[in-house]
């Protein structure tokens, strides 16, 4: 990759001093199908910093869904480096990684993979008794986080008891409660209407003005990767602008 091409995939140094949370560099992926291997990332190189959004585009099996995971720490890269806000994340081991992502990582998706016998303030606690606070502590800040997300009437309920637009608000305040350096969010939009979507959209928004974290949408909703701050396409391998 020329030297032009990579400086369109960070925001200049001189433009924005905001501190980078996410880095890949190198970035490759490679499996084993039968006698071949098949190279899904090439050599990928990405920089976001903190309240930056970069939609990611591309077509079925460009390796979106093989980026997200690399980013997420649930695979690990051929080759090439995943950092995030300065972590290697090849440098930790499971228990390591488990951790680190607790802590570091949030994750929107599709379907919202609420625990259905929970309730939402439930459902976002859970997080951070994992990490081992008190119930009481953790549910009191999820109570605040979906306050947040416009959820203050809702928080006893269960997910069968909500619209789809909450459920996702739900899904959003999960992955805000542990104030993550990184938001990961695939297709968030996918599964709700129009008029659903456009709010989710308003509360990104909201999140990317106040929250110091950077943002990753992949999406095939081109409305909805227009709205972010950079749209890079995946193809080959690479990230590219999206003409």
């Amino acid at each position: 990759m020329n030297e032009a091409s990579r400086s369109t995939l960070s925001v200049s140094a001189e433009a924005d001093t905001r501190q980078v949370m996410l880095e890949c560099r190198g970035l490759g992926r490679t499996y084993r199908e039968g006698p071949q291997d098949v190279t899904v990332l090439d050599g990928l190189e990405l920089a976001v910093r903190a309240g930056e959004r970069v939609a990611v585009v591309g077509s079925s099996g460009s390796g979106k869904t093989t980026l997200l995971n690399l980013l997420g720490g649930l695979d690990q890269p051929s080759g090439g480096t995943v950092r995030i806000a300065g972590q290697d994340l090849a440098g930790l081991d499971a228990a390591e990684l488990g951790r680190f992502r607790n802590r570091h990582i949030g994750f929107v998706y599709q379907f919202h993979h609420l625990l259905a016998e929970f309730t939402a303030r439930e459902n976002v606690a859970l997080a951070l008794l994992i990490r081992g606070l008190k119930r009481k502590v953790a549910e009191a800040r999820a109570g605040e986080i979906l306050a947040k997300v416009g959820m203050a009437p809702r928080t006893d309920h269960k997910p069968g008891e909500l619209s789809g637009g909450e459920r996702q608000r739900v899904a959003i305040a999960r992955a805000l409660i542990t104030d993550p350096s990184v938001m990961l969010m695939d297709e968030p939009t996918g599964n709700l209407d129009q008029a659903t979507a456009s709010s989710i959209l308003a509360l990104m928004d909201e999140l990317a003005a106040t929250a110091a974290c950077a943002f990753v949408v992949v999406t095939h909703d081109r409305g909805l990767a227009a709205h972010q701050d950079r749209v890079l396409h995946l193809d080959g391998g690479r990230l590219q602008p999206a003409g």
